[in-house]
């Protein structure tokens, strides 16, 4: 749900190469989009305490034959703060998605990673047909541990988030955001993470720190039981690291062998953050899972 320590994350000035950075107003917000490129619409959903141009490198392999849309998530880079009083939730997200998708009426691809893979899958149960493909990252669909059994491994994991995600809300609600976000940098990459960051990018994700913890509330809340991802018949790659911290593993693992067309890649050595500190190989494995299925290759349902 955050980046490998070694890594510079993108800064909210920063954009995608190449693209024009447009907006809609949707229920009185403004979300923001970066738009380049021409073909089949490829749709990007990034991470927590990020934006549209973590996918940079991704855009630019892309964009020669495809079009690329990569909206800011709510609270992120261009987009302005979820604007209700009501707590967000995953199919919020998921409406901000499809809103950026108005004017395309032909089925797309659908990237995300992280959080972005967690608002994925949700858009995936709502409109399944809207898509030919769907790659998740390392989705953080942390309310499929929720509902395994108490006292099991699965379980245990959840509950080992929860109390991160406990922590991060008290710190948000108190205006500790250097504290909170601190104990979310840890988490995710080790003890002293944080400390190595520098101080212009730590004020930076400071900043973020009330948006991540929504999005910790959003994930763990989801009401979609496993159930309904058996029903998805989109073809589905689901990218892990090896070096991921557990919760994520795992969640990749359960939601690749839930996925009747689901199947599970595991990048040697990676991180959690395996899009940027991997890009060669995470791109060319999403790369070849697009010209797998992509329109035209697609087969006619059987009668």
């Amino acid at each position: 749900m955050v980046w490998w320590v070694r890594v510079r994350p993108p800064a909210a000035s920063e954009t995608i190469v190449g693209a024009a950075m447009s907006s809609i107003d949707l229920n009185g917000a403004r979300v923001a989009y970066a738009d380049t490129g021409s073909g089949e619409t490829v749709l990007l959903l990034h991470s927590s305490a990020s934006s549209s141009a973590q996918w940079r490198s991704l855009a630019e392999a892309l964009r020669i034959s495809r079009r690329v849309l990569a909206p800011d998530l709510y609270g992120y880079g261009e987009t302005d703060q979820w604007p209700d009083d009501a707590p967000l939730r995953l199919t919020d997200e998921a409406a901000l998605a499809d809103s950026v998708l108005a004017g395309c009426p032909r089925p797309i691809h659908l990237i995300g990673h992280s959080y972005g893979g967690a608002v994925g899958l949700r858009f995936a149960v709502e409109r399944p047909e809207r898509l030919l493909s769907l790659t998740l990252i390392e989705p953080v669909a942390f309310h499929l541990l929720r509902a395994a059994p108490r006292g099991s491994a699965d379980h245990d994991l959840f509950r080992e988030v929860a109390e991160i995600a406990a922590a991060i809300a008290d710190a948000a609600a108190s205006g500790d955001d250097r504290g909170g976000m601190a104990k979310f940098i840890d988490y995710w990459n080790g003890a002293g993470a944080w400390m190595h960051m520098t101080p212009a990018l730590q004020a930076a994700l400071m900043r973020r720190t009330p948006k991540v913890a929504l999005d910790f509330l959003a994930t763990m809340t989801e009401p979609t039981p496993l159930a309904a991802y058996r029903r998805l018949a989109v073809p589905t790659l689901v990218l892990a690291g090896s070096a991921s911290p557990m919760p994520a593993r795992r969640i990749a693992e359960i939601v690749a062998n839930s996925l009747p067309a689901g199947r599970l890649q595991t990048i040697d050595g990676a991180g959690h953050m395996l899009p940027l500190t991997h890009k060669d190989v995470v791109n060319g494995a999403i790369v070849e899972h697009l010209f797998r299925n992509r329109g035209d290759r697609r087969r006619p349902a059987a009668a």
